[in-house]
C-alpha cells in the first residue's frame, strides 16, 4: 500500500468531458402508454431534435432491459448513449452534479426500496427511466402538469436508488456504447 494514500470518495460522474451537446434543446414532454418508459423516453428525445419517431418505433427495435439496444436505436438519428459510472446511491446524490453539466441524460432508478427484493418469479423490483436535461426532469410516467416536468430539486422520486445513468452523446463519441 502506498504511504498516506486515501481513496477519493468524490468521483465525478463524468471525468474530463467539458463539452455540452444539447444545451439549447427544447424537450416536449410525452406521457407513456403502458409500460413503455424506455421507448417513450427515446422517442421524446429524438422528436426534440426534429425527427419523427414514435414510441412504437423504439419498441420494435429495443429491448427494455438492454441499454446497448437503446444506444443502437439512436444511431440513425446521430446519437448514442455513454454509460456514466454509478452505484446504488439515491438519485438525490447525483442530480446536482448532472445539472452542473447542463446536458442531456437518461437516468434509471429502482421503483422500490431496496432494489434487492425479489418477487415470487425471481424478478428484481421494477425500474423506471427519466430524461434529465440541464436542471429539469421529464418523467413519462406522469402527466406534464402533474410532476411529469419538474426542476430536479422538486422531483418527487429523488429518494429512489439509481440503477444506471447514461449521457446522450453524438454518434461516434469516444465513450459511447
Amino acid at each position: 500500500m502506498i504511504a498516506n494514500w486515501v481513496p477519493n470518495k468524490n468521483c465525478k460522474i463524468w471525468k474530463g468531458d467539458e463539452d455540452t451537446y444539447f444545451n439549447g434543446l427544447k424537450i416536449q414532454h410525452r406521457k407513456q402508454v403502458g409500460p413503455s418508459c424506455v421507448a417513450t423516453t427515446l422517442s421524446m428525445i429524438v422528436e426534440s431534435l426534429g425527427f419523427n419517431a414514435s414510441p412504437e418505433h423504439f419498441k420494435a427495435v429495443t429491448n427494455s432491459q438492454c441499454p446497448q439496444s437503446w444506444s443502437d436505436s439512436l444511431k440513425p438519428f446521430g446519437l448514442q448513449l455513454a454509460y456514466c459510472n454509478t452505484d446504488v446511491r439515491r438519485l438525490k446524490y447525483y442530480v446536482e452534479e448532472l445539472a452542473l453539466l447542463k446536458d442531456l441524460f437518461l437516468v434509471s432508478f429502482y421503483s422500490t426500496d431496496p432494489p434487492f427484493d425479489i418477487d415470487s418469479n425471481g424478478k428484481l423490483c421494477t425500474a423506471h427511466i427519466v430524461t434529465m436535461h440541464k436542471d429539469m426532469i421529464y418523467d413519462t410516467a406522469k402527466l406534464a402538469n402533474y410532476g411529469g416536468v419538474s426542476k430536479v430539486q422538486n422531483y418527487t422520486r429523488l429518494d429512489r436508488p439509481v440503477k444506471r445513468i447514461f449521457r446522450v452523446v453524438p454518434l461516434g463519441h469516444e465513450r459511447c456504447l
